[in-house]
């Protein structure tokens, strides 16, 4: 997408404005996950007692949340931006499990555009699907805010 002006935001209410890459989501990724956040269910980390029971190990739901801003990184690119935070997140919702090996990518929506404390705060939907997969990992709509220069 070519960069906007923070001001016609408000009218993209509605609009996709991207689709990552895909990405997969190896072992080596959730276990660095595991450590970071001291998750180490076995559904995660051991592979073969997951494998035994489940099929395989699955990647933690918060990993998958986690790769928000990574899947959504210049997805929405607006001109003159000098920084944007995260506000946070309503409706997370993990609706399938992502099994190691798979590839996930994310879908985009804006849903919400507004001032507010001197930046624009955004409202968007963000969809993470799984590779051949009909229902999507995770449906989320994050809020941040983004401040012009």
């Amino acid at each position: 997408m070519n960069p906007v002006e923070i001001g016609d935001l408000p009218g993209m209410i509605g609009q996709e404005v991207g689709v990552s890459d895909w990405v997969e989501i190896t072992q080596e990724r959730v276990n660095t996950f595991a450590e970071a956040t001291g998750d180490h269910q076995w559904i995660h980390v051991d592979v073969e007692r997951a494998t035994r029971e489940i099929g395989g190990p699955i990647a933690h739901g918060y990993l998958t949340l986690s790769l928000i801003p990574f899947l959504g990184a210049g997805m929405l690119p607006v001109k003159g931006v000098t920084r944007g935070i995260n506000y946070g997140s309503d409706k997370v919702r993990f609706i399938n499990m992502v099994r190691v090996g798979k590839r996930v990518r994310m879908r985009q929506k804006l849903i919400g555009a507004e001032p507010k404390a001197g930046g624009m705060q955004l409202r968007n939907e963000c969809t993470i699907e799984i590779e051949g997969e009909a229902k999507p990992a995770c449906i989320a709509e994050t809020i941040s805010i983004v401040y012009g220069g």
